[in-house]
């Protein structure tokens, strides 16, 4: 599981650089906790997409769980929750 919370955006990229290398090798579906998370830019979306990708290669998928609705807004924006492998996790319905 990645838990993303407080902001997440460019300046902090690079601290997230460990927790998406080690979820890279992860044996089952990540889940990326995002219940906590106040604000994010496309970097994070970027690279939730491309631990997606990678994911997929091994047999696996990347859940997202509980966005908030400006962070909703943002994976509509930039089309993450379309890529194959990526949903939505326990109760949260995926966007139209």
């Amino acid at each position: 599981m990645l838990l993303c919370r407080g902001d997440e955006d460019r300046g902090t990229q690079g601290s997230r650089r460990r927790a998406l290398t080690l979820a890279i090798r992860a044996e089952r579906d990540v889940v990326v906790d995002m219940r906590a998370l106040a604000f994010a830019d496309s970097t994070l979306m970027l690279d939730l997409a491309a631990l997606a990708r990678r994911l997929r290669t091994h047999g696996r998928a990347l859940k997202l769980r509980g966005p908030q609705p400006q962070i909703l807004k943002l994976i509509e924006l930039v089309g993450l929750h379309r890529l194959p492998g990526v949903s939505f996790y326990e109760a949260f319905p995926a966007p139209a």
